[in-house]
């Protein structure tokens, strides 16, 4: 594979119940390709993690996977309000999701830990007003 396979999503913000078919569809993808279970998974979540989180901050937005014989790259951008403070947001249960969000089982303020948990390097550029990008990365094993 010398040029990687890009794989595009959009990501609906005004519906919780299509929240995670893009990680669905990319664990397919995965699969087919003969990635590992333990990095298929890794994928998954980080990439559910940055979907919901895109639904409940930013009004959705679009996500991005890129697989080449190194790495899986998850680039998730949106124009939502934008990260205030991402120092806070990483820390977990730190949350900014409002009640009725919470009432439904989401908004606990594991999003951007998971992602970075899930991840062998993640980096989060945002701007107040304009929206966020982050970019994971996922080392083949």
């Amino acid at each position: 594979m010398s040029e990687p396979l890009i794989f595009n999503f959009d990501v609906d913000g005004n519906d919780f119940t299509s929240a995670g078919q893009a990680s669905v569809q990319i664990k397919k993808n995965l699969r087919q390709l003969g990635l590992s279970p333990e990095t298929i998974r890794r994928v998954s979540i980080a990439m559910y993690e940055g979907e919901i989180n895109m639904v409940i901050h930013a009004g959705g937005g679009k996500a991005q996977v890129q697989v080449d014989e190194e790495k899986v790259t998850i680039i998730l951008e949106d124009n939502g309000p934008g990260i205030k403070n991402i120092e806070q947001a990483m820390q977990e249960g730190y949350s900014t999701a409002p009640d009725a969000i919470r009432s439904l089982g989401f908004g606990a303020g594991m999003g951007l830990p998971n992602m970075k948990r899930y991840s062998d390097e993640m980096n989060i550029e945002s701007e107040v007003g304009v929206g966020t990008k982050i970019v994971m990365k996922v080392f083949l094993q």
